[in-house]
């Protein structure tokens, strides 16, 4: 074979590879995981402890209302990495940024840009990034401790706490795709359920299962689109113009997070009524620490019910702030898939079986009290009686 011959074949090879290479992506990996840390956190001690700016800015396009209100945490930028502190050469760059909201919550925000083919996005939370970063969920976890021991001084915990619970939530944010936002989610539609669903790639999914999850996506203009599922949403945006949109998905989360904290809350006190009716009802005196624990739980429980209405009342204002806008829609979607009107309602009717339960040991104690007052009079009102009838 003459030397210009085999020349062309490796030429010819070397497109054939470049062909059969999946396209590459411009992508920003936006990971959230929300902490519930403790009953309440000081925001102005939490400042002095680690400096930052206090409230998010919203950036208002689209048809973002001006009269839409959200949280006003701690922000605080942990890291801002160069391009080249990564191994990887995929990875583009990482930013870190913690929110702290005084309700008792921790976001912690991981910001990825990647150059990737869809099959590589499978599982890059998992992918070591360097010799010092392990994986993104470690350092994840790394942040979270090293922001908790810092913040301890400004956390108020107190005996109804029962340890961190937490909220993860990851979009996938696409620039320039090539093509319309619908077509390449046509043409890419199997990858992207898997992506969505948590699933390794080429998972055999059924049809059903592709539909579903690719059934309901929302766009404003014909460059953009968004689909949305239980744990992660796909974002594509030519002008990369979907701050507002990722907003929406850590409020939602964020609401999401406390009605889980307070069921959980809730579901252990009920575990403890029923400790406290069978002993009101099988021992005939109540020991005097047990009395006091009563007492305690009458004031707590008024305390935890308040806490209850004012988070009940946070949804419900937060649906009405947005109002009937693009980015309304958007939560009201997000809240059905986290299903927060169930979470509500179970919660509702623990607060009233909670409240009925002792409210029953409240009046059968009261009872009792009244029927030994009234048994008193009648040994005091007889007593002088029967002095007067022996003298």
């Amino acid at each position: 074979m003459s030397p210009r011959a085999a020349g062309s074949e490796r030429s010819a090879a070397r497109s054939q590879r470049l062909a059969k290479a999946p396209p590459l992506h411009a992508v920003e990996l936006v990971y959230m995981t929300l902490f519930d840390v403790g009953r309440s956190i000081d925001l102005t001690q939490a400042a002095a402890l680690l400096p930052g700016s206090p409230g998010m800015k919203v950036v208002r396009r689209r048809d973002t209302p001006e009269s839409l209100l959200m949280p006003k945490p701690l922000c605080v930028d942990l890291r801002s990495g160069p391009q080249k502190a990564f191994s990887d050469e995929a990875v583009e760059g990482l930013s870190v940024a913690a929110r702290v909201y005084d309700e008792g919550v921790l976001s912690i925000i991981m910001r990825l840009r990647v150059q990737s083919s869809l099959e590589d996005l499978h599982g890059m939370d998992q992918r070591r990034l360097s010799a010092t970063v392990a994986d993104l969920d470690s350092y994840m976890k790394n942040r979270f401790q090293t922001v908790v021991s810092i913040l301890m001084p400004a956390i108020e915990r107190d005996h109804t706490w029962h340890g961190v619970e937490k909220e993860n939530y990851t979009a996938f944010c696409f620039a320039d795709v090539g093509m319309e936002p619908g077509a390449f989610l046509a043409e890419n539609q199997v990858a992207l359920t898997t992506l969505l669903s948590g699933e390794p790639y080429g998972a055999p999914l059924h049809q059903s299962q592709i539909a579903k999850t690719m059934s309901n996506p929302f766009s404003y203009n014909a460059t953009d689109l968004a689909v949305f599922d239980m744990d992660r949403a796909l974002i594509i945006d030519a002008q990369r113009d979907y701050e507002d949109v990722l907003l929406i998905c850590e409020l939602a989360n964020y609401q999401f997070l406390e009605l889980r904290v307070l069921d959980r809350l809730l579901d252990g006190w009920l575990d403890e009524a029923e400790d406290d009716i069978r002993l009101f009802y099988t021992k005939r005196r109540v020991p005097r620490g047990r009395r006091n624990s009563l007492k305690r739980k009458f004031a707590t429980l008024q305390v935890l019910r308040l806490d209850a209405l004012f988070i009940l009342e946070n949804i419900e204002n937060s649906s009405k702030i947005i109002g009937d806008y693009f980015l309304g829609s958007l939560y009201e979607h997000l809240c059905g898939i986290f299903n927060t009107a169930g979470w509500t309602r179970s919660i509702e009717r623990r607060l009233d079986a909670l409240q009925d339960v002792y409210e029953i040991v409240k009046s059968e104690k009261n009872e009792r009290t009244m029927l030994f007052l009234e048994i008193i009079f009648i040994v005091v009102c007889i007593i002088p009686i029967i002095q007067f009838a022996l003298g």
